[in-house]
């Protein structure tokens, strides 16, 4: 054999060698998350990142802007992006934790000029929740794009149905950039009772609603579910390439709280315990993944600690006590993609566990709590827990309410 022939052919193998190697490498680095934009080998595209589908559709209008940290496209916020790309931004709406995302949960956020584009921001989470005529009347859009995280008691979607009935009562269009739902897999709890309507449950969807924001403002249409049971004019700007079953990762924390991909998957299970005298983890830089409160000493070894963290728990439950209980941040949140349902089992447990049964439920003992009732949605609850029943004699509870939500939701469904 000649010598180049050989020495092609060595070439040859060390290449297809290194290309294999450096193949396998990447595939084991990759995780099954839709955080690198790629999904079965199609392109991930959130609703804001597909420019192409709406610009031609704001040109020459004035447009409002209901948004958060969360309003991203790319690692650049959807106003800045749209600002460059010439759109007409003349109001922005802040939800709770405000348009920056630095006031803690349940904290009034007050109007404001937003320093870096100049623009007006009116806060939606404070003595207004609802926008004004006045509000409105520059505005021929109002685009929405927020992160949701698919639990009925995550306020954004209230503050959703508010815009979506403001501009159908004043003949606004709204325009919702959808992004994925990280809990689109779970559809469990029992559907909200009118009786406990509140500012964390609107409409009788159950705790995980299984739905987009897209997806939601549309059953809220088709439901005749707005004030009056007005219809919004919406449009849609569908995720690309996306089904409900598709893990995915934050680019950017939801809101302060949610501040790792294991609080915003144990989310739907731990903040039903804000109806409980526990702490669930503010106050630390933990917060939704770990349980306790100092009369578990005795039951439990782990322990913590809850300080006040500015911009994310102030005055939490037993602030500055050792807290004993469960530590929740190495849990599998496979488990829920396998059951799809809820975890009510930590509540049993503690609740059966505790030396102090009779304040378990006592919603009068911190302002940083809410009733039970209110959380879960049904006023049997707290009594199912505190009579010792089983987690299927309280799921069977749910239905058939939660068998007919199901079906009704499938009207409204944009992706698979």
């Amino acid at each position: 054999m000649n010598k180049p022939i050989l020495l092609f052919k060595i070439l040859l193998t060390v290449f297809t060698f290194t290309a294999c190697g450096q193949n396998s490498k990447k595939t084991q680095k990759t995780k099954p998350t839709v955080k690198q934009n790629q999904i079965a080998g199609s392109t991930f595209k959130t609703g804001a990142e597909q420019t192409e589908l709406y610009l031609p559709l704001l040109k020459g209008k004035r447009v409002g802007m209901v948004v958060n940290p969360t309003s991203v496209i790319g690692k650049t916020t959807t106003v800045d992006s749209l600002l460059k790309r010439g759109v007409k931004i003349v109001k922005i709406f802040g939800p709770e934790h405000g348009f920056r995302g630095n006031a803690s949960a349940g904290v009034h956020v007050s109007n404001e000029i937003d320093t870096k584009t100049g623009i007006k921001v009116v806060s939606l989470y404070g003595k207004q929740s609802t926008p004004s005529k006045e509000n409105l009347a520059d505005i021929d859009v109002m685009i929405f794009d927020i992160q949701d995280v698919g639990v009925r008691f995550y306020t954004y979607i209230n503050t959703l149905q508010r815009v979506m009935e403001a501009c159908a009562a004043n003949g606004k269009e709204v325009m919702i950039f959808d992004r994925p739902n990280p809990n689109g897999f779970v559809i469990d709890g029992p559907i909200l009772d009118p009786k406990y309507q509140s500012g964390v449950g609107i409409q009788p969807i159950p705790a995980a609603h299984g739905l987009t924001v897209g997806e939601y403002a549309h059953m809220l249409n088709g439901e005749g579910w707005l004030k009056g049971k007005l219809k919004c004019k919406i449009t849609v700007i569908k995720n690309a390439n996306y089904n409900h079953d598709m893990p995915y990762e934050l680019p950017v924390s939801p809101s302060p709280n949610l501040n790792t991909p294991q609080s915003i998957l144990l989310y739907p299970s731990i903040c039903l315990f804000e109806g409980v005298y526990i702490n669930h983890g503010r106050g630390t830089k933990s917060p939704f993944t770990i349980l306790g409160a100092p009369y578990y000493k005795g039951i439990y070894d782990f322990s913590f600690t809850p300080t006040g963290i500015k911009g994310m728990a102030e005055t939490p439950i037993f602030k500055d006590e050792i807290c004993y209980g469960i530590d929740l941040r190495n849990y599998d949140t496979s488990i829920f993609r396998k059951t799809r349902q809820i975890n009510i089992q930590w509540m049993i447990a503690l609740y059966q566990k505790s030396p102090k049964k009779e304040t378990f439920f006592d919603s009068k003992l911190s302002n940083q709590m809410l009733p039970i009732e209110k959380l879960i949605g049904v006023g049997n609850f707290r009594q199912q827990i505190m009579a010792g029943k089983s987690e299927a004699e309280i799921r069977a509870s749910w239905e058939p309410g939660l068998s007919k939500y199901k079906e009704m939701r499938k009207k409204y469904l944009l992706y698979p």
